[in-house]
């Protein structure tokens, strides 16, 4: 088998592996082997709906069936760990989430934590003593979170439709400088926009009520990184150290390594920063 690792990279909430272009370019320049997974209804297997096309129309944008509305957990993970089991049988596997996608790094290290050699939380979800994603959105260290000026965005209501259907082409100049200042804290409206057509309108409403707790034994025995942004606006740093401290109560013989990098929710993720710990963490993997 070969040394040399595969990192793998799992999107957050409303994107793609499109979200990990700029990165994955700067680590193959690196000589490093990346591969940016899909998750189901994302990316070459995404939904746009046509009313979500331009010219709008909101009422039917409100409306329109989504097929991500019955799309769960376990289809991410299986997703997932199908990518993780082709990668680990050329060598070892770095499994890398981001946002959201870090519920999905929880259940695949739950699954088939012998496949993995890191796993590696980058501003990520990481549900430990309290049973789902949903469940820390109501905490005092999630008080400093923006996700409201995201929320202003949704169309229709979620319940209804299966997903939370957010319309990033609005034209709307408040909500616009809100999700800025929730996700992407000193872009220029040039850089806004530009992230935004990387974006999705929709996300199954399941995922963040899934439960997503950590097993001691199994997750609990793969190495694990956290990389704090500590100028998100959606995780706050004090929601991140929290996630931290529940891993670390949790496998104290398996303590998180911990790196900080001044950035926003979405990095953007090729900064130089976060190339290198990501390079030095595919290094160590090679044993």
């Amino acid at each position: 088998m070969s040394t040399v690792p595969t990192i793998v990279l799992v999107h957050g909430t409303h994107v793609s592996s499109f979200s990990w272009v700029g990165l994955t370019t700067e680590l193959a320049l690196r000589g490093l082997r990346t591969v940016a997974v899909d998750l189901p209804g994302h990316g070459i297997d995404g939904f746009f709906p046509r009313s979500y096309q331009a010219p709008q129309d909101p009422a039917a944008l409100a409306k329109e069936p989504s097929p991500l509305a019955s799309l769960t957990l376990d289809d991410y993970a299986e997703r997932t760990i199908e990518v993780v089991r082709r990668a680990a049988a050329h060598g070892p596997v770095v499994l890398v989430g981001s946002s959201q996608g870090g519920v999905t790094l929880s259940r695949v290290g739950n699954a088939v934590p012998e496949l993995v050699d890191d796993l590696v939380y980058m501003a990520a979800y990481c549900p430990v003593e309290l049973p789902s994603m949903a469940a820390y959105l109501e905490q005092p260290e999630n008080a400093g979170s923006l996700i409201a000026n995201v929320t202003a965005a949704i169309a229709g209501d979620p319940a209804e439709l299966g997903v939370a259907r957010v319309n990033w082409r609005t034209a709307d100049p408040q909500v616009l400088d809100g999700i800025r200042d929730c996700l992407m804290g000193g872009f220029s409206d040039e850089e806004l926009l530009r992230f935004l057509n990387l974006f999705q309108p929709d996300e199954p409403v399941a995922i963040p009520q899934s439960e997503t707790r950590v097993e001691a034994d199994r997750w609990g025995s793969v190495r694990r990184t956290y990389v704090r942004f500590t100028e998100d606006r959606l995780i706050p740093p004090a929601l991140q150290d929290r996630f931290i401290a529940e891993a670390d109560r949790l496998t104290p013989h398996n303590p998180t390594e911990v790196h900080s990098v001044a950035a926003p929710h979405v990095g953007p993720f090729y900064r130089p920063e976060v190339v290198e710990i990501l390079a030095r963490i595919a290094e160590r993997a090679k044993g």
